[in-house]
């Protein structure tokens, strides 16, 4: 299948998401400012309880109990918050060897995620076993990238979905990693990877032009970074257009704070990853008045 045709058949097929949505922001009508939480995990990799007390490096850090009061606190303060995963949810604990992903699901499930993207580590019971769980999550795995055609995950993993909050139009769609070198085919099956840069450019193209968004998310499982010419968050920041923020997994990286990239139309997009199971609970307000994005403010949150 085409790369082209496949997008726009993807197109055709999430339209309904949005149904009743479209046309123009609604400051036209409200014109106060607004505000907007994103809060974001990646590679949280089934740390369900936080690292025992004589781990060397994070003695008693993380846990999803802690995560969920503090998700609840900011939930409180701003009602219009996103709960966020750039994938990996996946392997690194015995909870996963037991209970291959239930858990997982049902504890990300609980806490209110928004959306998650697909990491490597969400085939490694194959396509069949993220199938299994799938019931499990009350929210959508978002992924541009992998196309699942002619596979038994045909039709449950989203290209791209828009929320609203307070009158902001939000658009998220998902990156994956190249899964050929890394994940045994007969684990991913069927499973086409395009090119994260050209999938980015036709989805930021659908979100901002077709489905008027407001803010464009990116829910990156490519890496930070790379010394070499593999394709990356900086990449795909540098090299396309319209995406407000990219919440990025993978690399484990622990960015103290967004790193910001100027976009192909030089304006400015945030990136952000933080880390790794689950340590960091990472968060970006975004401020909108009538002309759109007014300021930005961000911090890391020590679970």
């Amino acid at each position: 299948m085409k790369r082209r045709h496949f997008i726009k058949q993807s197109a055709a097929a999430s339209a309904f998401l949005a149904a009743g949505s479209f046309g123009l922001s609604a400051f036209s009508a409200n014109p106060k400012r607004k505000h907007i939480t994103i809060l974001h995990t990646n590679d949280t990799h089934s740390r369900l309880d936080p690292f025992p007390a004589n781990d060397a490096r994070f003695a008693n850090k993380g846990g999803v109990a802690r995560r969920a009061i503090l998700i609840e606190n900011i939930r409180k303060e701003n009602p219009s918050t996103l709960l966020l995963d750039a994938g990996d949810f996946f392997q690194g604990t015995p909870y996963f060897n037991f209970y291959g992903g239930e858990l997982e699901l049902k504890f990300m499930s609980m806490l209110g995620y928004d959306a998650a993207t697909i990491g490597n580590h969400e085939f490694d019971n194959g396509l069949e076993g993220l199938l299994a769980h799938l019931p499990k999550a009350n929210f959508p795995l978002v992924s541009s990238n992998y196309d699942f055609t002619n596979t038994i995950l045909d039709g449950y993993i989203k290209k791209y979905i828009t929320l609203e909050k307070d009158g902001i139009k939000i658009g998220i769609f998902g990156l994956g990693v190249k899964l050929e070198g890394l994940v045994t085919k007969k684990l991913f099956q069927e499973t086409k990877y395009y090119n994260p840069i050209e999938i980015s450019q036709d989805m930021t193209k659908i979100l901002k032009e077709q489905e008027q968004c407001d803010l464009i998310i990116c829910l990156s499982h490519i890496g930070y970074s790379y010394e070499n010419d593999t394709v990356s968050d900086i990449r795909v920041a540098e090299a396309t257009r319209n995406i407000d923020l990219i919440i990025g997994g993978h690399t484990h990286t622990f960015l103290p704070k967004p790193v910001v990239v100027k976009n192909k139309e030089n304006k400015e997009v945030l990136i952000n990853q933080v880390g790794f199971a689950g340590i960091n609970l990472g968060r970006i307000d975004f401020y909108f008045e009538e002309k759109g994005i007014e300021s930005r403010d961000s911090k890391t949150i020590l679970v």
